[in-house]
């Protein structure tokens, strides 16, 4: 008796928690309707793609400009690493104009490839699925970037490296960073500068044309006057 006893108050807490349980998936399950009862998934699909399209192809084009790189600071490309640490060095023994031209050289090399990235990013917004709109719109301030990033990273890489390889040698920059390499690696004593420039300014120039689609992404969400059409009106807001 005592074993039933037992038994039928573990049943009873059982049902209570079971109970319990189903009403907060219910509460969770309301409370996601509620959120996205203001758009449909449809048009979740097309705010963000004309969103992520707008800053895409905005910032493409604004670093193909010429000084799309070089006169803005945040994206400006300096030279590698190693060579920043033998720039003081290099300037106060009078090579301070070949440093100055290899630096324009390298962001002249960048704005070149800029123009190539819209059609990378038009193919990776169009396979974008109801599923990463929704998780997009409800992330974070550049989740729509991060998607971005995921998805023409490797593409954008490939595209931009061949393209910046021969900006490089058309603008001279690999002459000038040669010269200047070469120049510096005479000096006794001193670690050797690498005169290689191809991965670091393809990676550079792309971090920089992420940072502004990041930037735009943010004004869109937090800038009701940069929704400029209703539906991103009607998702944003």
């Amino acid at each position: 008796m005592k074993y039933v006893l037992i038994f039928s108050c573990l049943f009873a807490e059982m049902q209570v928690h079971s109970q319990t349980l189903m009403d907060f998936k219910r509460n969770v399950q309301q409370n996601m309707q509620r959120t996205s009862a203001s758009f449909t998934q449809d048009e979740a699909v097309r705010a963000l793609r004309d969103a992520l399209q707008k800053g895409a192809v905005w910032a493409a084009e604004k670093v193909h400009q010429a000084d799309g790189y070089f006169k803005n600071p945040k994206i400006k490309i300096p030279l590698p690493p190693d060579a920043q640490q033998a720039e003081s060095r290099m300037r106060s023994m009078g090579l301070g104009n070949t440093v100055d031209e290899a630096v324009l050289n390298l962001n002249r090399a960048a704005e070149a490839a800029g123009e190539s990235a819209k059609e990378v990013f038009v193919q990776a917004i169009k396979n974008l699925t109801a599923e990463d709109a929704i998780s997009i719109i409800k992330g974070q301030t550049t989740a729509g970037t991060q998607y971005l990033k995921d998805q023409s990273g490797s593409q954008l890489y490939q595209r931009f490296k061949p393209i910046i390889e021969q900006a490089l040698q058309q603008v001279g920059a690999t002459r000038h960073y040669t010269a200047l390499a070469e120049q510096y690696n005479r000096i006794p004593g001193v670690a050797k500068i690498n005169p290689n420039l191809a991965d670091f300014t393809t990676q550079k120039a792309i971090e920089g044309l992420f940072l502004l689609i990041g930037e735009e992404e943010q004004n869109i969400r937090a800038n009701p006057a940069a929704r400029t059409t209703e539906l991103l009106k009607k998702v944003f807001q």
